[in-house]
């Protein structure tokens, strides 16, 4: 059945312009129906005095004073870290051997590991972030935790298992089979997990080595064949995020060119390899990048809290390779993609010489919409509302606090309505998430036509 709702409505019209494609509508009608195969998407998008006439019988949700957005795409979130948020280190590394890899071991119990998959999936869509790449831990407990859940409440999550058998704690460790070593097991479990879950509903499948340092040779390699083998499933990784972590990557694999040209040696950047961070790059790794269709996450909240760096997006666009924004939860201090936008601003300022690059907030919310859902591979099918996207969107109430109220009420452009928004919004501002295939009775429609 095709439904509609009317509000004020921001999307991109023309996805090969990026931000410059922004469009906004400030009366608008979006129509959403099932497609062949059963799942809601966007089956029109416009003025309300444009298409209200041709869809006259539509039942319509009538949303006065509210924003429809596409559905955030967070590019890189780390499901076990949720209880990890704002614990104090010095840098990535002991923040990794005091906080992190402790709580990742709990998540070898089913039960517990089901408990954060819950809340944690609670957490995205509550703050509007309806696509996500995250990751898991080394247990395959976790992957299935998160692949159910996600599953159950019908959204897109990419996600794998956690692959590090050297340098970590032994808790962590991949395990070995009984005939096996713990690299080659750990591969046999990530393949069964592929077949298992990869494009199962919208469900995929991510392979993911921690980062360098925490895999062997041996594993890096089958990870490239497995890659080989599964050519339309995700890579993920870390890479060049802190001056510490690329000095110890150096030491361990000497022979490459620089951190980032291991992942190449062993077959892992390719369309879909998404890397986080990339923050220490200079232009042969950039490249790297544009030449085998990787592209970075870019994670701003992590690197200003963990004082990473800065990742340079004059340099990224000057060799042109692709990039979306991140939360990096836990490392990331917010599931918010108003507080990732707003932080990534402040790199563009701080991080590129005296005078500072100003990212418009067009730009800011095409990296964590379209222009994410296009690193990903998954453009024109999440990010987005045109015609075909699945209906995956968000209900914003630019009045939802008084300040926003009294800032948006004097926005005069939609440069200044979006970035009143980025700087002095959070999860009050995104009155409902919507996912594409949600029934009907969940969207509360209202019987109201579209022949008024």
């Amino acid at each position: 059945m095709l439904r509609g709702y009317r509000a004020s409505l921001l999307w991109f019209a023309a996805p090969a312009l990026g931000a410059q494609g922004i469009r906004y509508e400030e009366d608008g009608l979006l129509v959403v129906g099932p497609n062949a195969q059963g799942a809601q998407v966007v089956q029109a998008i416009g003025s309300w005095r444009a298409l209200s006439a041709q869809h006259c019988r539509l039942p319509v949700e009538h949303l006065p004073g509210r924003i429809i957005a596409p559905g955030f795409v967070d590019m890189h979130v780390h499901f076990p870290q949720t209880n990890v948020i704002g614990s104090p280190a010095d840098g990535l590394l002991p923040w990794l051997e005091h906080y992190t890899f402790p709580e990742e071991q709990r998540f070898a119990d089913p039960d517990y590991a089901a408990e954060a998959a819950t809340f944690f999936v609670d957490e995205l869509l509550r703050n509007g972030v309806t696509t996500a790449l995250a990751f898991a831990t080394s247990h395959s407990s976790s992957v299935n935790a998160l692949f159910a859940q996600a599953q159950a409440r019908q959204m897109r999550m990419i996600t794998g298992l956690c692959l590090m058998d050297r340098n970590a704690p032994a808790a962590l460790l991949n395990q070995s089979g009984p005939d096996t070593d713990a690299a080659e097991h750990s591969l046999i479990a990530s393949e069964a997990l592929i077949q298992r879950w990869h494009g199962r509903d919208r469900l995929g499948y991510a392979i993911t080595p921690r980062f360098a340092p925490t895999s062997t040779d041996a594993q890096l390699r089958g990870a490239g064949a497995l890659a080989a083998r599964y050519p339309d499933v995700w890579i993920q990784s870390h890479v060049a995020e802190n001056k510490d972590e690329i000095a110890w990557a150096r030491t361990l694999f000497p022979q490459s060119r620089s951190y980032l040209a291991t992942y190449a040696e062993f077959g892992l950047m390719r369309q879909r390899a998404v890397y986080a961070h990339c923050i220490h790059f200079d232009d042969e790794d950039r490249a790297l990048m544009r030449s085998t269709g990787a592209v970075a996450a870019i994670s701003p909240t992590s690197n200003l809290f963990l004082g990473s760096g800065f990742f340079d997006y004059a340099g990224a666009d000057r060799v042109g390779f692709g990039y979306g924004l991140a939360s990096d939860v836990g490392g990331g201090t917010s599931f918010s993609p108003f507080h990732t936008m707003l932080a990534a601003y402040y790199v563009g300022r701080e991080g590129h010489s005296k005078s500072g690059l100003s990212l418009t907030p067009q730009h800011l919310w095409w990296q964590h919409t379209a222009g994410a859902a296009q690193a990903l591979g998954l453009g024109g099918v999440v990010g987005n509302l045109l015609p075909g996207c699945e209906a995956d969107f968000v209900v914003l109430n630019p009045a939802a606090t008084p300040l926003l109220a009294r800032k948006t009420g004097r926005a005069t452009s939609l440069a200044e309505l979006l970035f009143a928004l980025i700087v002095l919004g959070d999860d009050r501002l995104v009155e409902r998430t919507v996912v594409a295939q949600a029934s009907a009775a969940a969207l509360h429609l209202t019987a109201q036509s579209a022949c008024v």
